[in-house]
């Protein structure tokens, strides 16, 4: 069935409002974005900080590559600093119907050692980025949220997947994501990958190479767990949650340029928390919350909110330095009376693994829930790097149902099963177990040279880079 025609059905009986689902399901966010990609009739624009060249970065692209030989027309916009080879790239905007655009570009890139001359002349403007994720189709469906497009993010890792969510969207706002997705994609920062590179790329190469690589999983277990052939299971009516008090709300382009210090996302998300009366759950991958950060949230808890913080421990986290400087406000904020947890690095016994058997775990959802009605889910990490260095985005809401969702499913994670509850006794910190032992005196799961790293980094000027 045509994209436009379900969303048609779905909305007739809600004028003016949005639906929206959460996707915290790696399967069932990777068969949102299949499903759209071959129903959509009009348009793919998508907008990423990477797209990984794996098993679930190509068969994404395969799928939008026959969109575009439809006659669809297909925008990328890529952030550079992930790009490793732009022949693929290059390749892809030779098709009549595809452009692509690379965000915040190094300008000499043919050469590692280009790119490090360039790294070290720009080294400010570099560091700027964006974190945007967002997939727009035929202009009336989008997915919103944390994920980028790779292997970890759709339960396809060997080694460790992610913990992520995503939001399905019908109705106005996502008319908002496709306005932010045209002021990025029209912002001086982002350049055709036809007009930087000087390296050649063959379509039907590529081509090639993605219908054997399809050939190779249309007839696993792989592809068939991934839902290749149903249809867009968020365009259910039954499943929306209908609402005309969310919003898609983002950094804009400018941000990355450096020109202003200001932190626009920042402005509309962070008064929410800040006004809350009841309570306050936090899910942050990077938790780096900095003075500021501690006083406002244990300044809500000595009014009586109950303020929750789930993160990654030091054997979960993706980036060890991270964790070196959030480790420095544990115990200001646990005193403070914020309840912290910290993501296990192994998922729970009896749970579904990955496709391929791994059972490592790591946070990467980005989202807050306030007094149970309001709610956030995104790309914003609360850390410096999301506050003044990158560009962010994400799906601002009040509606009770969404909220309650999103605070169900904190909760599961924050479970002794999932997670440690880091708590302060004499002055040291403990890692509630649950299992065999009721507790930890030191990182859970963490090797010597993992918790000296951290020990060291916790002293290193690094926290605004972060």
């Amino acid at each position: 069935m045509l994209l436009e025609r379900e969303i048609e059905a779905a909305t007739a009986n809600h004028p003016g409002q949005t639906g929206a689902v959460l996707l915290p399901d790696n399967l069932a966010a990777f068969a949102a974005r299949v499903g759209s990609a071959r129903s959509a009739t009009r348009s793919l624009d998508l907008m990423y900080y990477y797209w990984r060249d794996d098993i679930t970065g190509k068969l994404l692209l395969r799928e939008v590559l026959a969109a575009a030989d439809r006659g669809v027309r297909v925008r990328f916009l890529i952030d550079d600093i992930n790009m490793r080879d732009d022949r693929s790239s290059l390749a892809l905007d030779s098709h009549p119907n595809i452009e692509v655009r690379l965000f915040n570009p190094a300008l000499a890139r043919h050469s590692a050692l280009e790119r490090m001359i360039d790294l070290a002349l720009r080294c400010v403007q570099i560091t700027r980025r964006m974190h945007n994720k967002a997939w727009v189709a035929d202009g009336c469906f989008a997915i919103v949220g944390g994920r980028n497009i790779g292997d970890a993010y759709f339960d396809a890792d060997r080694a460790s997947n992610f913990r992520d969510l995503d939001m399905a969207l019908v109705g106005p706002a996502v008319a908002e994501a496709a306005e932010i997705f045209e002021r990025f994609w029209n912002s001086a920062m982002a350049m055709r990958v036809s007009t930087i590179s000087k390296l050649n790329g063959d379509l039907e190469v590529l081509r090639g190479q993605l219908d054997g690589h399809y050939q190779r999983f249309r007839a696993s277990t792989y592809a068939e767990a991934m839902g290749m052939n149903r249809e867009i299971e968020a365009l259910r009516d039954n499943r929306f949650h209908w609402t005309d008090r969310l919003h898609v709300v983002s950094d804009p382009p400018e941000k990355a340029a450096g020109r202003r210090s200001r932190n626009w996302l920042g402005e509309i998300i962070l008064p929410v928390i800040a006004a809350a009366r009841h309570s306050v759950q936090v899910i942050s991958p990077h938790f780096i919350p900095g003075r500021m950060g501690v006083r406002e949230l244990t300044g809500l808890a000595a009014k009586g909110v109950r303020v929750t913080v789930l993160t990654n421990s030091l054997a979960a986290t993706d980036v060890t330095a991270v964790h070196g400087s959030y480790a420095k406000y544990r115990r200001k904020l646990i005193r403070g009376g914020v309840e912290l947890f910290e993501l296990r690095a192994e998922t729970p016994a009896g749970q579904k693994r990955s496709l391929f058997g791994s059972r490592g775990a790591s946070l990467h959802t980005k989202a807050f829930t306030v007094d149970d009605r309001c709610g956030f889910v995104g790309s914003f990490n609360f850390d410096p790097r999301s506050y003044s260095l990158n560009t962010e985005m994400g799906v601002l809401f009040e509606h009770e149902g969404l909220a309650g969702e999103l605070s169900e499913l904190l909760e599961r994670q924050t479970s002794r099963e999932e997670s440690y509850r880091v708590r302060l006794k004499g002055g040291r910190l403990l890692w509630e177990d649950g299992e065999a032992r009721p507790y930890w005196r030191r990182e859970p799961q963490a090797g010597i040279w993992r918790r000296l790293a951290t020990w060291l980094i916790a002293w290193l000027p690094l926290e605004s880079q972060l």
